[in-house]
């Protein structure tokens, strides 16, 4: 447990430094990170500095994607990418030398970490750090390595020049998301404890009562119900718009979908009843550029001091000299592919892929070998795509006198966002989204169904005539039938298969013939496998589709942002063609194939009349091979 509370302990101090989009990881070395750098097996160098075996295996060990394959293709991108990450770590602590962090600044640091983990005492810390191979100087020595690079960061962050007004223009009109004003609503609303009270109020309220009135007598809320039961304060004679936090969830959700204004149903929330009227719908806008001014300049300050930490990892990791001095973590690390001058290194489109969520899934669910060509195939031929439009944006931008800052993903975001500037939704669009995806407007049908069943088909039809309401066990249990409490139902799929047999279903939900009861309804006897059953249904509920004037506004936001993704991404792709760019994916993946092959144990195959299981006159495989 003490071993497993030190991981912890470092994860937390020597955490995912993110630089720019790129993962900066000063990882728990366990075995050798706080040792000297010369003990254990040299491994590699990197600018002349000495990385060990147990140095990488120790990187490997602390992520759970890289550590769960040891063999095959996936096995070699998993070693040149802990190469990679290693070597990147070990030079922008090379380029952060001679950057001042004081003991106190670095007791400070620990002190934190022990306070935050309950290890304040010094035995319990000492023990922890022992229990995992560890000292508390080489603690210090990797904690003072990495405030040295982060106040490295710093500085260079204070190099960047501040935002021009055409930049700020630029990022406002590309990103008018980021800009956005909450949709309102002018309403007001009556609060109750009782729900047979609150129906009664929304049936003089849908016969013309008037809503301030009714609020100003009855409502509970006695904040709203002063100003006769308006949401927000009461300015000029008029209530304030409000947002949709102002309400409870499942209140805010039913008011807000009234676009065209009305009356809510009874709605429950937190043992209370509500009743909102919508006296005005205000849809989400985009604020005017001089009130989001200072956002913009803020935002693009931001991506221009990322763009210049980017450069620097960038040029640090491109005067890397790696030098394999065990076999066993020689990697081959090309370039993926070429565009705008500058190479894109395998390492990169491994990195996307370890971190993709769908690849981890999919290692969860088969095994490496399966999962490799299906990596192989499908996902590494993206990433290099969009790997490529990243690498490519700056020159794209630039060539076209675009004021567009800040790390090559962001320039390469804000490109496909020019080229969809000009997007528009029609009418047509609408129509045809609305027809085509019907469903997912429809409000399922539903009812509260209860089911009685009885030996023969007389007892049931008694039953039905002689209910009238009260207690449905007791009417049952008097003519010899079994009641079942079936709760709320829906209709079932033919994939998903509802509660009540399909024929009771059908009966239940068109509501054919059936007699009124009580507070709900009796259908006719139906033969149910050996038994008749009656069905008591309650609160039945029709299937509708909503109109599309109510969903309008949702439709036209999703379709503009599928024709916007779809243009944006031609637009880069046609960009991005123009320049040429060289891919090398197939070759490298070829070459790999052969590497892996070559590296695989080989089998020796028995001679004639010998055993293969070992002993007088059998050969043994051979069960060498590559150290992962």
């Amino acid at each position: 447990m003490k071993n497993k509370k030190v991981v912890n302990v470092l994860l937390g101090v020597l955490a995912l430094m993110l630089v720019v989009g790129m993962a900066y990881q000063f990882t728990p070395n366990l075995g050798s990170l706080f040792g000297k750098k010369q003990e254990g097996t040299p491994a590699l160098t990197v600018n002349g500095e000495t990385v060990t075996a147990e140095d990488l295996e120790s990187l490997r060990r602390g992520n759970q994607v890289l550590s769960s394959v040891t063999t095959g293709p996936l096995n070699d991108d998993f070693k040149t990418l802990v190469v990679a990450q290693k070597a990147r770590q070990v030079a922008m602590t090379q380029a952060a030398k001679g950057i001042d962090v004081s003991r106190a600044d670095v007791n400070a640091e620990v002190q934190k970490v022990r306070e935050q983990n309950q290890l304040t005492d010094d035995k319990a810390w000492t023990d922890a750090l022992q229990g995992a191979g560890l000292t508390d100087s080489r603690f210090r020595a990797q904690v003072r390595d990495q405030l040295m690079v982060q106040r490295k960061v710093e500085e260079l962050k204070k190099t960047a020049q501040p935002a021009t007004d055409a930049e700020a223009r630029l990022y406002y009109d590309l990103h008018p998301d980021k800009f956005a004003t909450e949709a309102r609503i002018v309403g007001r609303q009556i609060v109750l404890d009782d729900k047979a009270k609150a129906a009664e109020l929304l049936k003089q309220l849908k016969g013309g009562a008037d809503f301030a009135a009714l609020a100003a007598a009855n409502s509970t809320d006695a904040t709203t119900k002063a100003r006769g039961g308006a949401l927000g304060p009461i300015e000029n004679g008029q209530p304030r718009a409000v947002a949709q936090v102002a309400l409870p969830t499942e209140v805010g959700t039913a008011a807000f979908a009234l676009q065209q204004g009305g009356l809510t149903d009874v709605l429950e929330s937190g043992g209370k009843f509500y009743i909102v009227k919508v006296e005005k719908y205000l849809a989400p806008g985009t604020k005017p550029f001089d009130q989001a001014k200072a956002d913009a300049v803020t935002a693009v300050n931001e991506a221009k001091k990322n763009a210049v930490v980017e450069r620097w990892l960038t040029d640090t990791e491109r005067a890397e000299k790696i030098e394999a001095t065990d076999p066993n973590w020689k990697t081959q690390n090309p370039s993926v592919a070429s565009v705008a001058g500058q190479d894109i290194p395998y390492s990169d489109v491994v990195a996307q892929i370890a971190g993709n969520e769908q690849f981890s899934s999919l290692l969860g669910q088969v095994p490496a070998e399966q999962a490799a060509p299906l990596v192989n195939n499908l996902l590494k031929p993206q990433v290099v795509e969009q790997l490529i439009a990243v690498y490519a944006a700056p020159k794209i931008a630039a060539a076209k006198k675009l004021a567009l800052t800040g790390p090559r993903a962001e320039i390469a975001a804000a490109l496909a966002a020019y080229g969809a500037r000009d997007v528009k939704v029609t009418d047509s669009d609408i129509q045809a989204f609305y027809s085509k995806n019907s469903k997912e407007f429809e409000t399922p049908a539903s009812a509260n169904v209860t089911e009685v069943s009885f030996t023969d088909r007389a007892q049931a039809l008694a039953f039905r005539q002689s209910y009238s309401g009260g207690d449905v066990v007791t009417a049952a249990a008097t003519l010899g039938g079994t009641v079942s409490e079936r709760g709320e139902v829906a209709p079932g799929t033919a994939q998903t298969p509802g509660p009540l047999d399909p024929a009771l279903e059908s009966v239940v939900f068109t509501g054919k013939n059936f007699k009124s009861a009580g507070e709900g309804s009796l259908s006719e006897p139906l033969k149910v496998g050996q038994r008749f059953v009656v069905a008591y249904v309650t609160d039945l509920k029709k299937a509708n589709v909503q109109p599309l004037a109510k969903v309008r506004s949702q439709i036209e936001t999703q379709v503009l942002n599928q024709k916007k993704q779809e243009a944006g991404q031609a637009f880069l792709a046609k960009e991005v063609a123009a320049l040429k760019p060289v891919n090398n994916l197939k070759k490298i993946l070829a070459d790999q194939a052969k590497r892996v092959a070559a590296a695989e144990p080989k089998k020796e195959t028995p001679k004639a009349g010998t055993g293969s299981t070992g002993g007088a006159g059998s050969s043994t495989p051979a069960t060498g091979g590559t150290k992962p």
